[in-house]
């Protein structure tokens, strides 16, 4: 008889793009979600859940520059005996999700309707270093009015989250530009109906963060070389053709008033272009109403991210600071947030044009941003470890660990094997543990406990004399009803 095979153990490891959270970084998320939360509220946005899954047909057309169905997402088909059940997708992001609940419940929600929402979204994409398919996104929308006031307080609603999270002012700017300016520029260009041009030009105004001015210039013409020595076509506009775009990419000036006069030249006689520029002079003036200067948010033409997508004012925040690359050159931070207006999601399903303009923030690289300007400890704090020294008196020492909880101090029992002293030491020092309670048998009997600080003990230990040693302790004994007060006494001395 054949020995029956060997069902192979199943590797543990993380799927492809996809990788695992340990407590300090989800805490560190939760408190930084916490606190961009409680800015949305303050401005009267409500809270939105809504489904991890969408119908496919809910979804749309998923990513950018993504054709082929359900490629960008991780979609499945439901089982259905004729092979017609519905196709279902994890979601992408959170705002396709919000178009579909804002025309399914619109009758009962209020208008506008300002909503902000946190979480997962998943995308089918390629990873790479940074890049994961599971990733958190943070939004914040308003929906049902077309009013530049509802794209102003987005700005400064970003510019204050930014601000209250840890980024200090100097340290970050809120940029703004408007798709209907480009759209006014591609009008003076001659390419207004001509749509695989604008599409082509669209592509190419997209890489001015990455190749310049110049690298645009020669991809709206005749093509350039890149660092690699291979040649790229270019979309073969003429100079003349090209030049307006390059005048809109380039028409910042020292103030708002020069950087509008430039992108007038700009657009010409569009009047499109001059709606949007009239779009952009509202929102500058609404901003420095509300004293909100260029020192925190500013007219920028060069923003082009996301200008295919949007249908009117664009934002971006990007961090001025400067950090080290893995190579060791300095860099500045970058890019944290985006948004913009889009007017043509919810008519999807109403058939009705139905505007919105909202922001996503990029929760891990902003939490990066504020491990880098020392906003987040490297290492969050642990849990006070109350020792066993006589697994006989697991009761008393669960009384002591209630006590010091209810106090609202962090605090755990040790439910290790209590034989070997040294290892619980050891795990406390591993769970980055401020104090460590110990109540041996003698202590028990003389009324008191011994409270070790193991912060000021690693301290000592590094770099202290004996003498130092012993002038500083960082054992102390205390009568067992000052548990609680000598605790919080010495986690304030850490703070």
């Amino acid at each position: 008889m054949a020995k029956p095979k060997k069902q192979p153990r199943p590797k543990a490891v993380t799927p492809k793009g996809f990788r695992d959270y340990f407590g300090e970084e989800v805490t560190q998320r939760t408190e930084m979600l916490r606190t961009i939360a409680g800015v949305y509220h303050r401005y009267g946005f409500d809270a939105l859940e809504s489904s991890a899954v969408e119908t496919v047909e809910a979804l749309g057309k998923f990513l950018p520059d993504v054709d082929r169905p359900n490629e960008g997402v991780f979609a499945w088909q439901e089982f259905d005996e004729g092979g017609n059940g519905d196709w279902m997708a994890l979601r992408y992001d959170l705002t396709a999700p919000l178009a579909r609940v804002y025309a399914q419940h619109r009758n009962d929600l209020p208008t506008p309707y300002r909503r902000y929402a946190m979480g997962p979204v998943w995308r089918n994409e390629k990873p790479g270093p940074g890049r994961y398919r599971q990733f958190y996104q943070c939004d914040a929308d308003t929906v049902g009015t077309a009013s530049m006031a509802a794209d102003a307080e987005i700005c400064a609603m970003l510019s204050d989250t930014l601000e209250t999270v840890g980024i200090p002012r100097g340290d970050y700017l809120v940029r703004v530009n408007n798709r209907k300016v480009l759209n006014g520029v591609l009008e003076a260009m001659g390419l207004g109906e001509d749509a695989a041009a604008r599409d082509n030009v669209l592509r190419t105004i997209d890489k001015f963060d990455k190749v310049g001015e110049a690298g645009v210039s020669e991809l709206l013409t005749k093509g350039r070389m890149d660092a690699s020595g291979a040649f790229i076509d270019g979309v073969g506009l003429s100079d003349d053709q090209a030049e307006p775009v390059i005048a809109f990419l380039t028409s910042k000036a020292a103030d708002t008033a020069g950087t509008l006069a430039n992108l007038r030249a700009a657009v010409g006689n569009s009047k499109i272009g001059a709606d949007g520029i009239a779009e952009l002079e509202q929102i500058g003036a609404l901003l420095d109403a509300g004293g909100y200067g260029s020192d925190r948010i500013e007219i920028d033409p060069s923003v082009v991210r996301g200008l295919g997508y949007y249908t009117g004012p664009v934002y971006e925040a990007e961090l001025t600071f400067e950090i080290f690359d893995e190579k060791g050159r300095k860099r500045q931070f970058g890019s944290v947030s985006g948004g913009g207006r889009y007017d043509d999601l919810v008519k999807r399903f109403t058939g009705q044009e139905v505007p919105a303009t909202g922001i996503s923030i990029g929760v891990d690289r902003l939490l990066a941003a504020l491990r880098e300007k020392g906003r987040i400890g490297v290492q969050a704090q642990g849990p006070v470890v109350v020792t066993v020294m006589d697994r006989d008196r697991m009761a008393d020492y669960q009384a002591m660990v209630a006590e010091l909880r209810n106090a609202g101090i962090r605090a755990e029992v040790y439910l290790g094997n209590p034989k070997n002293f040294g290892n619980q030491l050891k795990y406390a020092d591993k769970r980055n543990s401020p104090i460590a309670v110990i109540e041996g048998g003698d202590e028990k009997a003389g009324g008191i406990v011994q409270i070790k600080d193991l912060i000021l003990g690693a301290k000592i230990a590094e770099s202290a004399t004996l003498e130092e040693w012993k002038e500083r302790p960082s054992q102390f004994e205390v009568p067992r009803g000052d548990l609680v007060a000598k605790v919080r006494e010495i986690l304030g001395s850490q703070d």
